[in-house]
């Protein structure tokens, strides 16, 4: 059986970034060939990524790339299982080289993604599957959208946890910060009410009319009231509809049109929307966190 050093299993924990005692298993497994023993660990993380895949995975963070130039630039939305990961530095610093990635080579869907090369040469796939190795949790980018501005593009993070995206014309750099603060704070679904889908505006006039007949008021009085519900509804859900978070005496729209400014496209993300979380045991995912802390701590070289 070949010596495993100290060394080599060094060395082979600066090639994956995995735990020591996983490095030295897999270099006894190999006799102590480190090639083979990164390629076998390569294959255990896909096992292992497999594995994982099936878990639900609604926490993470959301990271935003803008070019220097202000033209280019990604949203990106990278899932895991637990919060606890998600402040992990690795995982923050995946998510925002995906961001990055998006944005500067022209990454269109998933499956160019996957495949896309990471500035430290490994493909995004190959990484976020050492990356489940290493964390123990389902990682997944779960969404994206990358921006070519016809204006100027701002971002703003609340936390990692959301995230807001903005193609606006004219005004100032303060400006498209204000624009996409305003957005994470009030969640419009659309610019203006031109935008809002005939499909849910129908579904709301549906459950208004119903609203309204209870009162048992005349039909002309009903319909008077429904509109009036409607166009309510169009000033809650359109960016320019809604009073500004900085100001409510004026409207976004106002704002805009005293900067002569437009908002041309903004994307907003929400860590884990739209999906079902487990309910889990708290004291359990507490016990499971202190073990992975742990384990983190017993990898590491003396």
């Amino acid at each position: 059986m070949a010596d495993i050093t100290a060394q080599m299993v060094k060395e082979l924990r600066d090639m994956t970034g995995l735990g020591m005692m996983e490095c030295k298993k897999a270099l006894t497994e190999t006799s102590g060939d480190i090639k083979a023993a990164e390629d076998l660990l390569r294959i255990k993380s896909g096992a292992k990524a497999s594995k994982a895949a099936g878990r639900v995975a609604a926490e993470g963070m959301v990271a935003a790339y803008i070019a220097p130039d202000g033209k280019l630039g990604a949203l990106v939305e990278v899932n895991c299982e637990t919060d606890f990961v998600a402040r992990n530095e690795d995982f923050i610093q995946f998510s925002r080289s995906v961001a990055q990635l998006v944005a500067t080579d022209s990454i269109a869907d998933t499956v160019a993604l996957a495949a896309a090369v990471l500035p430290g040469g490994e493909n995004v796939d190959e990484f976020r599957k050492a990356l489940v190795m290493k964390l123990g949790e389902n990682i997944s980018v779960r969404r994206f959208v990358r921006y070519i501005a016809e204006g100027h593009l701002a971002s703003y993070l609340h936390g990692a946890k959301m995230g807001v995206m903005i193609d606006y014309t004219g005004g100032d750099d303060t400006l498209g910060k204000d624009l996409a603060m305003h957005i994470a704070a009030s969640k419009p679904i659309c610019i203006s009410r031109e935008q809002v889908s005939p499909e849910l505006l129908a579904r709301e006039r549906q459950i208004y009319t119903a609203q309204a007949a209870e009162s048992g008021k005349p039909a002309d009085i009903v319909a008077k009231m429904v509109d009036g519900r409607i166009a309510k509804y169009l000033a809650e859900v359109t960016l320019l509809g809604q009073p500004f978070v900085k100001d409510v005496d004026q409207t976004v729209e106002r704002l805009l049109a005293a900067k002569s400014a437009k908002v041309n496209a903004f994307t907003l993300f929400i860590v884990g929307e739209g999906i079902e979380k487990k309910s889990g045991d708290f004291a359990a995912e507490v016990m499971a966190q202190v073990s992975q802390m742990k384990e983190g701590q017993a990898s590491q070289p003396n």
